[in-house]
């Protein structure tokens, strides 16, 4: 089996169609043979009974001989004989070459004058092949009779040989034949594959919008090119993202890291009073700090496009889970002079990961100090069996343009809104969302924006 695995498939498909038509020409050939002999038995019956016939009739009307002054009064036709028996099993008369030898045996002879038998492969003095009997009974003049005729198998011998040589002769030519056009047949039909395996072949990143030919027939090869083909086209999106990220990864990294390095060597370029020295190391924390939240993010990121960001879902109070994160940034909603109200059913309950979903409310209160003003709300309600989880704040709300684009990784607003985050926080949000099986959403309302996260209702 595994010897047959590494044949060509083209000489596989024309090894079973060899197989199969070997078969079906075989089972042909079967059928024609003994189909054809059926025929020539069916032949010869009718010929022996016509032939016995005569004979009974010639009795009737003349007598029991068959020959009269040295003729036979029923001249022999080809290998064609008959004799005259009496129930007993001795010869009453005969055409030559039998002379007084019985054709059939004493019981043959007493069965056929009750009944008419038929004797298989008899063999009969002066014909080189066997012969079939027919012997019928017949009464004349007060006696019981039997009229045996017989004719020689050799015609069918002869017929059925010359046809088992045509077949041996011609099957094999027309399983050749018929082999190599399926041969063909096979070739043609997987040229197109092939064709598509070389320019699969020299597709490369290098060449983006490379795709495979698509035969012009409407078929199965077809629709496999078609679907590599949109396969190609996915992959390149995808390659064409991992790019993007890796490039605006590389540039977020890029600026904390030249920042870190030039407070460190303004530090250490010249001598420093205590003050200068601490005031250095807060502003590299604050960069290392940076740094840390940035690789968080990119890892969680990177873990969700590989589906492997872990959820552990837990059973809480909606009420519970927004409280913690208001607590979480009452201070730094305090120092901007702002508000952080909540509006939730008090018997309303999740069931997320909770770190999971305190990071990602944390991010949109995170977006919503940066870039809103006035109060900020956290609301959670139940709403066409998902539930939701709202940020909103009175600000200027979102970019009609960045809305679309808004939980994309390193996507950032118009300059109004830009501050010193990533582009991560929402594409986090989203992920985390998706994670749970729902997903993040963005909206502009009246007197601010809007982002939430819609979860899946799992109500025990």
């Amino acid at each position: 089996m595994q010897a047959l695995a590494r044949v060509p498939i083209r000489l596989r498909l024309t090894l079973v169609f060899a197989l199969v038509m070997a078969t079906v020409l075989s089972a042909v050939g079967l059928f024609l043979y003994f189909r054809l002999g059926t025929a020539l038995d069916g032949t010869i019956d009718q010929s022996l009974r016509s032939r016995a016939d005569d004979v009974v009739a010639l009795i009737r009307r003349e007598g029991a001989g068959l020959t009269e002054g040295g003729e036979n009064r029923l001249a022999a036709q080809g290998e064609s004989f008959a004799q005259v028996l009496e129930a007993d099993g001795s010869v009453v008369d005969s055409t030559a070459p039998l002379g007084d030898r019985p054709l059939l045996t004493k019981a043959e002879a007493s069965s056929a004058a009750r009944e008419t038998i038929t004797v298989e492969e008899r063999r009969v003095p002066g014909v080189e092949e066997p012969v079939r009997v027919l012997a019928p009974p017949v009464e004349t003049e007060g006696q019981k009779l039997v009229v045996v005729v017989g004719a020689s198998l050799e015609p069918r011998a002869d017929a059925l040989e010359s046809l088992l040589t045509q077949m041996l002769f011609g099957g094999p030519l027309a399983l050749i034949l018929s082999s190599l056009a399926a041969f063909g047949l096979a070739s043609a039909a997987l040229r197109p594959v092939e064709s598509m395996r070389r320019e699969a072949e020299a597709v490369s990143p290098a060449e983006p919008g490379r795709r495979l030919p698509i035969p012009p027939a409407r078929d199965e090869v077809a629709r496999l090119g078609e679907t590599l083909n949109e396969m190609l086209g996915r992959l390149e999106s995808a390659f064409a993202r991992e790019q993007r990220f890796v490039s605006d990864a590389s540039h977020e990294l890029r600026t904390p890291l030249a920042a870190l390095r030039t407070e460190l060597e303004l530090a250490l370029r010249r001598e420093r009073s205590r003050g200068e020295l601490r005031e250095a190391l807060r502003s590299a924390a604050e960069e290392s700090d940076r740094l840390s939240q940035l690789a968080e993010d990119l890892l969680v990121l990177a873990r969700s496009q590989g589906g492997e960001l872990p959820v552990r879902r837990e059973r809480l109070p909606a009420a519970e889970l927004l409280a913690g994160v208001r607590e979480r940034y009452a201070r730094r909603v305090a120092e901007a002079g702002r508000s952080l109200e909540l509006q939730v059913d008090e018997r309303l309950e999740l069931s997320v990961d909770r770190l999971r979903a305190e990071q990602a409310l944390g991010n949109l209160v995170e977006n919503a100090l940066r870039h809103g003003r006035g109060r900020i709300l956290l609301q959670a309600r139940r709403r066409n069996g998902q539930v939701e989880l709202h940020v909103r704040d009175e600000g200027p709300g979102f970019e009609a343009d960045f809305i679309a684009r808004a939980f994309e990784p390193f996507t950032r607003g118009d300059p109004g809104r830009v501050g010193p985050g990533a582009g991560l926080g929402l594409a986090i949000v989203d992920v985390i969302a998706r994670a749970h099986g729902g997903a993040a959403h963005a909206a502009n309302r009246d007197g601010g924006a809007d982002a939430w996260l819609a979860l899946p209702d799992q109500r025990r």
